[in-house]
């Protein structure tokens, strides 16, 4: 008997938490960055998100819980999807520098391409890059028929024929001055639009 679609959905929802679970061991047993003891920060949300959430480096409570996005930025970052009508169910956040190191240039390289394989689990639909870090740490990556980001903030571009990518200033930047928090929300609030405009299936 042939599977339904939602069989389907369910195997490939099954192979994308599988995945992410050998990266995270994977990642957890690294010794290629400075870290010491502490744990890199890891990425989190839907295994099958259609928006991924890309910035460059963690702050302190990101370091701390070894979640990107916890603390303030994500807050910020629930309340603007919320207000975007876009279901946080459908978002993975991770980051460029996955180690706490003092320095994010001196994250390993083949920590940092491990983007790529988040990218390939997660198979989004579009990549938010978070300030000009991000879009350059981006475009250094061998994403797989992947285009170079323009750095220009609130423009919808095409990553790879499958993935749109939308620039942003960096949200821990953004977050305690007016006009940063400004800029940051022009930007950011063309995810609304193109989340609306999405196919509903």
């Amino acid at each position: 008997m042939p599977a339904t679609d939602d069989e389907i959905r369910e195997k490939y929802l099954e192979r994308a938490i599988r995945e992410l679970n050998t990266l995270t061991r994977e990642l957890q047993g690294c010794e290629a960055c400075p870290r010491g003891g502490i744990m890199p920060v890891l990425g989190s949300g839907h295994p099958q998100a259609d928006v991924f959430l890309l910035k460059h480096a963690p702050m302190p409570s990101e370091v701390e819980e070894g979640v990107a996005f916890y603390g303030r930025s994500g807050s910020a970052l629930m309340k603007a999807l919320k207000r975007l009508q876009v279901d946080p169910l459908a978002v993975y956040g991770t980051l460029v520098a996955k180690c706490p190191v003092g320095d994010p240039s001196l994250a390993d390289p083949g920590c940092v391409a491990r983007v790529v394989e988040e990218l390939a689990i997660v198979q989004p639909k579009i990549v938010v890059v978070m300030g000009s870090d991000a879009v350059s740490a981006l475009n250094d990556l061998d994403v797989p028929l992947g285009r170079p980001v323009a750095d220009r903030p609130g423009e919808i571009q095409q990553l790879t024929p499958s993935i749109d990518a939308l620039v942003t200033p960096n949200i821990d930047e953004a977050l305690d001055e007016e006009s940063a928090k400004r800029a940051f929300w022009s930007a950011f609030r063309v995810l609304g639009e193109w989340y609306a405009d999405l196919p509903p299936y």
